[in-house]
């Protein structure tokens, strides 16, 4: 996988939420032109991308303000977790609580709360801003 894009109307707000969450940011920039209409079966799209990526470098995520055509909402903004379609993003943690304390600066909320399973791991699901969900798991032993 080279990435996963996520279309969002804060580009700051939301690269500053995954920043905390330990990400780094690669780069920013406009993207335009006919090329990208091509690839996205869009016509006049001009689009500002935050390009981030996990610690470890093995993975990415694009975040997208579309400036033209303006962006569509598909689903409620704060989508449940069964909703159709691309839920969640989950990270290895090492300290769940620490990092759920610190996404909350950024508005995060837990959309259950922190549970167990087994004596594997620890787990939650954590909103943050324009409704983005991530997943955090802390191994345990």
């Amino acid at each position: 996988m080279d990435n996963v894009g996520i279309v969002v109307e804060d580009l700051e707000a939301v690269t500053a939420f995954f920043v905390e969450l330990g990400m780094e940011l690669e780069g920013e920039g406009q993207v335009e032109g006919r090329w990208v209409d091509r690839v996205v079966g869009l016509d006049g799209v001009r689009t500002d991308i935050a390009m981030l990526r996990t610690p470890d470098g093995h993975s990415r995520i694009e975040l997208m303000r579309f400036h033209t055509p303006t962006a569509v909402a598909t689903e409620p903004k704060n989508a449940p977790a069964n909703a159709l379609g691309i839920r969640r993003v989950m990270f290895a943690v090492d300290d769940i609580d620490e990092v759920v304390a610190r996404l909350r600066t950024h508005g995060a909320e837990l959309v259950g709360e922190v549970a167990q399973y087994q004596d594997s791991y620890r787990l939650c699901y954590v909103r943050g801003p324009e409704g983005v969900i991530v997943g955090l798991a802390e191994q345990l032993g």
